[in-house]
C-alpha cells in the first residue's frame, strides 16, 4: 500500500439504477433499486477508492459490510454514492458510504475491505482448489 492510503480520502461515484440494478419480486409496477446490487455499487465504489492507493500486485476483497437500506428508489433515478476512508489498520481499510437519490437519503454502509497481495492470494486458491479436488 501507498502512504497516501489515510483517512479522510473521499470518492463520489454517479449510478443509474438501470433495469440490472432492479427487483420486480413485488410485481412488474412495484420495480426498486435491489439491495444486493446497491451494496455492488457500494464495494466498487471503495475498490475504485483504494485502487489508486495500491502497490502493483495488489487488490481488495470486501469480507465485512454494515449495510442499511432506508428508502426505495425507482428504476431511472440517479444515485449519488459517496464513501469516505474511516480507518487504515495494517491492511484493513475501512469506509463510511452513504448514498442518496434526488428524493431521499438511500442507504448507509460502513464497509470493510482487506488489501491482498494478489500472487499469494492465488497460491492460498490454487491449494484449495486442490484440497477440494482430492476429496470428490
Amino acid at each position: 500500500m501507498k502512504q497516501t492510503l489515510q483517512p479522510g480520502l473521499r470518492s463520489r461515484s454517479r449510478i443509474r439504477v438501470d433495469e440490472q440494478r432492479v427487483t420486480r419480486h413485488m410485481g412488474e409496477d412495484l420495480g426498486v433499486y435491489a439491495t444486493p446490487d446497491l451494496l455492488r455499487d457500494i464495494e466498487r465504489t471503495c475498490r475504485n477508492l483504494l485502487q489508486e492507493h495500491l502497490d502493483e500486485g495488489e487488490d481488495s476483497v470486501g469480507p465485512r459490510v454494515d449495510l442499511q437500506h432506508l428508502a426505495a428508489t425507482l428504476e431511472g433515478m440517479e444515485v449519488t454514492l459517496d464513501a469516505r476512508v474511516t480507518g487504515v489498520d495494517h491492511r484493513a481499510v475501512t469506509f463510511e458510504v452513504t448514498a442518496r437519490d434526488d428524493y431521499d437519503d438511500l442507504a448507509r454502509c460502513t464497509h470493510t475491505r482487506f488489501v491482498v497481495d494478489k500472487d499469494k492470494l492465488k497460491e492460498r486458491l490454487e491449494a484449495k482448489a486442490a484440497r477440494a479436488k482430492s476429496d470428490r
